[in-house]
Protein backbone atom coordinates (compact mmCIF):
# COMPACT_ATOMS: atom_id res chain seq x y z
CA UNK A 1 0.00 0.00 0.00
CA UNK A 2 1.42 3.69 -1.03
CA UNK A 3 0.00 5.86 0.58
CA UNK A 4 1.43 9.45 0.67
CA UNK A 5 -1.64 11.62 2.28
CA UNK A 6 -3.77 10.38 5.72
CA UNK A 7 -6.73 12.82 6.19
CA UNK A 8 -8.76 12.46 9.80
CA UNK A 9 -12.24 13.38 11.13
CA UNK A 10 -11.27 15.43 14.63
CA UNK A 11 -14.65 14.72 17.26
CA UNK A 12 -15.56 11.49 17.62
CA UNK A 13 -12.55 9.95 15.52
CA UNK A 14 -8.85 11.24 16.21
CA UNK A 15 -9.56 12.91 19.44
CA UNK A 16 -10.00 10.83 22.27
CA UNK A 17 -12.10 13.15 24.42
CA UNK A 18 -12.93 17.14 24.41
CA UNK A 19 -9.60 18.52 22.90
CA UNK A 20 -7.55 15.46 23.79
CA UNK A 21 -5.37 13.23 22.04
CA UNK A 22 -2.18 11.27 22.87
CA UNK A 23 0.48 13.51 22.03
CA UNK A 24 3.41 11.71 22.06
CA UNK A 25 1.73 8.41 20.54
CA UNK A 26 0.67 10.85 17.97
CA UNK A 27 4.70 12.37 17.88
CA UNK A 28 5.88 9.16 17.17
CA UNK A 29 3.68 7.94 14.61
CA UNK A 30 4.08 11.83 12.86
CA UNK A 31 7.56 10.99 12.94
CA UNK A 32 7.41 7.79 11.05
CA UNK A 33 4.99 9.22 8.09
CA UNK A 34 7.48 12.25 7.55
CA UNK A 35 10.43 10.21 6.89
CA UNK A 36 8.02 8.19 4.70
CA UNK A 37 6.79 11.18 3.06
CA UNK A 38 3.71 10.83 4.25
CA UNK A 39 1.18 14.07 4.84
CA UNK A 40 -1.35 14.72 7.74
CA UNK A 41 -4.35 16.42 7.28
CA UNK A 42 -6.68 17.35 10.33
CA UNK A 43 -10.20 17.82 8.42
CA UNK A 44 -13.02 18.90 10.83
CA UNK A 45 -16.03 20.96 10.87
CA UNK A 46 -13.59 22.89 13.59
CA UNK A 47 -12.69 26.30 12.39
CA UNK A 48 -8.86 26.70 10.90
CA UNK A 49 -7.94 28.50 14.42
CA UNK A 50 -9.21 25.92 16.49
CA UNK A 51 -7.64 22.94 14.75
CA UNK A 52 -3.94 24.77 15.08
CA UNK A 53 -4.07 25.21 18.44
CA UNK A 54 -4.87 21.87 18.79
CA UNK A 55 -1.59 20.73 17.32
CA UNK A 56 0.59 23.50 18.21
CA UNK A 57 2.38 20.46 20.63
CA UNK A 58 3.79 18.94 17.55
CA UNK A 59 5.98 21.93 17.12
CA UNK A 60 7.92 21.02 20.45
CA UNK A 61 8.78 17.48 18.21
CA UNK A 62 9.74 19.97 15.59
CA UNK A 63 6.71 18.36 13.22
CA UNK A 64 4.45 21.25 13.08
CA UNK A 65 5.30 21.19 9.41
CA UNK A 66 3.71 17.68 8.52
CA UNK A 67 0.47 18.49 9.21
CA UNK A 68 -2.26 20.36 6.81
CA UNK A 69 -5.90 21.60 7.36
CA UNK A 70 -8.99 21.42 6.05
CA UNK A 71 -11.43 23.44 8.24
CA UNK A 72 -15.37 24.40 8.76
CA UNK A 73 -15.65 21.22 6.76
CA UNK A 74 -14.11 21.97 4.21
CA UNK A 75 -14.73 25.73 3.47
CA UNK A 76 -11.30 26.46 4.46
CA UNK A 77 -7.91 24.54 3.24
CA UNK A 78 -4.52 25.56 4.19
CA UNK A 79 -0.88 24.02 4.34
CA UNK A 80 1.90 25.45 7.06
CA UNK A 81 2.88 28.34 4.71
CA UNK A 82 -0.58 29.44 3.06
CA UNK A 83 -3.96 29.33 2.55
CA UNK A 84 -4.88 27.34 -0.48
CA UNK A 85 -9.02 27.92 -0.30
CA UNK A 86 -11.48 30.07 0.92
CA UNK A 87 -15.27 30.34 0.32
CA UNK A 88 -18.18 31.35 1.59
CA UNK A 89 -21.77 31.79 2.47
CA UNK A 90 -23.46 35.02 0.22
CA UNK A 91 -25.33 37.22 2.63
CA UNK A 92 -28.45 36.63 0.70
CA UNK A 93 -28.12 32.78 2.16
CA UNK A 94 -27.17 33.70 5.09
CA UNK A 95 -30.15 36.02 5.46
CA UNK A 96 -32.42 32.96 3.95
CA UNK A 97 -31.13 30.36 6.42
CA UNK A 98 -31.95 32.47 9.45
CA UNK A 99 -35.59 33.61 8.38
CA UNK A 100 -36.24 30.07 7.61
CA UNK A 101 -34.77 29.53 11.06
CA UNK A 102 -37.14 32.01 12.56
CA UNK A 103 -40.13 30.53 10.75
CA UNK A 104 -39.71 26.92 11.96
CA UNK A 105 -41.73 26.38 15.07
CA UNK A 106 -39.11 23.63 16.36
CA UNK A 107 -36.50 25.99 16.08
CA UNK A 108 -37.33 28.04 18.90
CA UNK A 109 -34.70 26.73 21.26
CA UNK A 110 -32.26 26.32 19.36
CA UNK A 111 -28.84 28.65 18.66
CA UNK A 112 -27.60 29.74 15.70
CA UNK A 113 -23.44 29.64 14.88
CA UNK A 114 -22.36 31.80 12.49
CA UNK A 115 -18.33 30.87 12.14
CA UNK A 116 -16.34 33.92 10.49
CA UNK A 117 -13.32 34.52 8.96
CA UNK A 118 -12.44 36.85 12.42
CA UNK A 119 -14.74 35.50 14.76
CA UNK A 120 -17.69 33.24 15.76
CA UNK A 121 -21.12 34.26 16.17
CA UNK A 122 -23.89 34.07 18.37
CA UNK A 123 -27.11 35.67 19.77
CA UNK A 124 -26.68 37.75 22.82
CA UNK A 125 -29.24 35.93 23.98
CA UNK A 126 -27.26 33.08 24.45
CA UNK A 127 -26.24 31.18 28.13
CA UNK A 128 -22.49 31.92 29.04
CA UNK A 129 -22.40 28.34 29.63
CA UNK A 130 -23.33 27.13 26.10
CA UNK A 131 -20.60 30.38 25.14
CA UNK A 132 -17.96 28.43 26.86
CA UNK A 133 -18.54 25.04 25.60
CA UNK A 134 -18.55 26.81 21.98
CA UNK A 135 -15.32 28.27 22.96
CA UNK A 136 -13.48 24.80 23.31
CA UNK A 137 -14.55 24.26 19.66
CA UNK A 138 -14.62 28.17 18.12
CA UNK A 139 -12.43 30.59 18.62
CA UNK A 140 -13.16 33.98 19.15
CA UNK A 141 -16.85 33.55 20.12
CA UNK A 142 -18.80 36.93 19.85
CA UNK A 143 -22.35 37.44 21.60
CA UNK A 144 -24.03 40.34 18.89
CA UNK A 145 -27.30 41.71 19.10
CA UNK A 146 -28.39 41.05 15.44
CA UNK A 147 -26.69 38.37 13.63
CA UNK A 148 -27.42 39.80 9.73
CA UNK A 149 -24.91 42.84 10.70
CA UNK A 150 -21.84 41.18 11.20
CA UNK A 151 -19.08 42.58 9.29
CA UNK A 152 -17.26 39.58 8.65
CA UNK A 153 -17.18 36.64 5.68
CA UNK A 154 -19.20 33.42 6.78
CA UNK A 155 -17.82 30.08 6.36
CA UNK A 156 -20.99 28.75 7.21
CA UNK A 157 -24.12 28.74 9.68
CA UNK A 158 -24.71 25.85 12.56
CA UNK A 159 -27.61 24.84 14.17
CA UNK A 160 -27.36 23.26 17.37
CA UNK A 161 -30.29 20.85 17.90
CA UNK A 162 -30.49 17.84 20.40
CA UNK A 163 -28.14 15.06 18.65
CA UNK A 164 -31.21 12.93 17.61
CA UNK A 165 -32.93 15.06 16.11
CA UNK A 166 -29.79 16.19 13.73
CA UNK A 167 -30.61 14.04 10.46
CA UNK A 168 -34.27 15.03 10.45
CA UNK A 169 -32.72 19.04 10.55
CA UNK A 170 -30.61 18.09 7.69
CA UNK A 171 -33.29 16.82 5.73
CA UNK A 172 -35.93 19.85 6.38
CA UNK A 173 -33.21 21.77 5.32
CA UNK A 174 -32.25 20.15 2.33
CA UNK A 175 -35.88 20.21 0.88
CA UNK A 176 -35.88 23.83 1.33
CA UNK A 177 -32.50 24.88 -0.17
CA UNK A 178 -32.24 21.91 -2.63
CA UNK A 179 -28.90 22.28 -4.31
CA UNK A 180 -28.57 26.05 -3.63
CA UNK A 181 -26.08 25.22 0.02
CA UNK A 182 -24.69 22.16 1.11
CA UNK A 183 -26.25 20.90 4.73
CA UNK A 184 -24.43 18.58 6.58
CA UNK A 185 -25.00 17.02 10.39
CA UNK A 186 -21.32 17.11 12.60
CA UNK A 187 -20.78 16.55 16.20
CA UNK A 188 -22.53 17.84 19.34
CA UNK A 189 -25.65 17.96 17.96
CA UNK A 190 -24.59 20.00 15.30
CA UNK A 191 -26.18 21.17 11.67
CA UNK A 192 -24.08 22.59 9.39
CA UNK A 193 -24.88 24.66 6.45
CA UNK A 194 -21.98 25.11 3.91
CA UNK A 195 -21.21 26.84 0.47
CA UNK A 196 -22.48 24.54 -2.34
CA UNK A 197 -20.15 21.74 -3.49
CA UNK A 198 -18.57 22.35 0.30
CA UNK A 199 -17.58 19.29 1.97
CA UNK A 200 -14.04 17.62 3.07
CA UNK A 201 -13.88 15.37 -0.27
CA UNK A 202 -13.66 18.66 -2.40
CA UNK A 203 -11.22 19.69 0.04
CA UNK A 204 -8.75 16.94 0.61
CA UNK A 205 -9.10 17.57 -3.64
CA UNK A 206 -7.11 20.89 -3.20
CA UNK A 207 -4.39 19.62 -0.85
CA UNK A 208 -3.96 16.26 -3.67
CA UNK A 209 -3.57 18.75 -6.35
CA UNK A 210 -0.79 21.04 -4.25
CA UNK A 211 0.94 17.76 -3.36
CA UNK A 212 0.52 15.72 -6.63
CA UNK A 213 -1.13 12.94 -4.51
CA UNK A 214 -3.74 10.38 -6.56
CA UNK A 215 -7.04 9.19 -5.12
CA UNK A 216 -5.52 6.01 -4.22
CA UNK A 217 -2.70 7.29 -2.46
CA UNK A 218 -4.90 8.57 0.27
CA UNK A 219 -6.41 7.52 3.39
CA UNK A 220 -9.31 8.85 5.42
CA UNK A 221 -10.88 8.64 8.54
CA UNK A 222 -14.23 9.70 9.99
CA UNK A 223 -17.25 9.19 12.36
CA UNK A 224 -20.18 11.14 11.22
CA UNK A 225 -22.85 12.39 8.48
CA UNK A 226 -20.05 15.04 7.27
CA UNK A 227 -17.48 12.57 6.73
CA UNK A 228 -19.39 10.24 4.24
CA UNK A 229 -18.34 12.37 1.34
CA UNK A 230 -14.68 11.46 1.83
CA UNK A 231 -15.47 7.87 3.23
CA UNK A 232 -17.43 7.33 -0.11
CA UNK A 233 -14.68 8.53 -2.39
CA UNK A 234 -11.70 6.84 -1.13
CA UNK A 235 -10.61 3.11 -1.55
CA UNK A 236 -8.59 3.80 2.03
CA UNK A 237 -11.07 4.78 3.88
CA UNK A 238 -11.87 3.77 7.65
CA UNK A 239 -14.89 4.34 9.50
CA UNK A 240 -14.93 4.42 13.46
CA UNK A 241 -16.17 1.60 15.27
CA UNK A 242 -17.68 4.12 17.72
CA UNK A 243 -20.28 5.39 15.00
CA UNK A 244 -24.06 5.87 14.94
CA UNK A 245 -25.55 3.07 13.44
CA UNK A 246 -26.50 5.27 10.49
CA UNK A 247 -23.15 5.36 9.46
CA UNK A 248 -22.68 1.74 10.00
CA UNK A 249 -25.53 1.51 7.69
CA UNK A 250 -23.26 3.61 5.16
CA UNK A 251 -19.95 2.48 5.42
CA UNK A 252 -18.10 -1.07 6.05
CA UNK A 253 -14.45 -0.92 6.44
CA UNK A 254 -14.05 -0.42 10.57
CA UNK A 255 -10.45 1.18 12.21
CA UNK A 256 -9.04 -1.18 14.16
CA UNK A 257 -9.83 0.55 17.57
CA UNK A 258 -12.27 3.09 18.15
CA UNK A 259 -11.39 6.82 19.46
CA UNK A 260 -11.25 6.27 22.58
CA UNK A 261 -8.54 3.49 22.48
CA UNK A 262 -6.61 5.71 19.73
CA UNK A 263 -8.18 3.69 16.97
CA UNK A 264 -6.85 6.32 13.64
CA UNK A 265 -3.27 5.86 15.42
CA UNK A 266 -3.61 2.05 15.46
CA UNK A 267 -4.73 1.83 12.06
CA UNK A 268 -2.05 3.97 10.51
CA UNK A 269 0.58 1.66 12.22
CA UNK A 270 -0.94 -1.42 10.88
CA UNK A 271 -1.59 -0.70 7.73
CA UNK A 272 1.80 1.25 6.89
CA UNK A 273 3.71 -1.20 9.21
CA UNK A 274 4.92 1.49 11.49
CA UNK A 275 7.35 1.04 14.49
CA UNK A 276 4.96 1.64 17.83
CA UNK A 277 8.08 1.12 20.05
CA UNK A 278 9.82 4.50 18.65
CA UNK A 279 11.34 6.86 20.86
CA UNK A 280 10.84 10.40 20.63
CA UNK A 281 13.69 12.88 21.63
Amino acid sequence: MTIKMIASDMDGTFLSGEDSYDQEHFARVLSQLKEKGVRFVAASGRQVANLKELFEPMATYGLLDQIDFVGSNGSVVTTPGQELYAVYLTPEQIRKVIDWNALNPQSADNVIVLAGVNGTYISNHVSQEFKEMLSMFYPNVVQVEKLLKIDDKILGVSFVWPHEEVQEHVQQLEEVFGEEVHVTGSGFGSVDVLPKGVDKAAALEVLQDYYNVTDNEVMVFGDNTNDLEMLAKYDNSYLMPNAMPLMHDAHKRLALKTNVQDGVLATIESELKLDNQVEMD
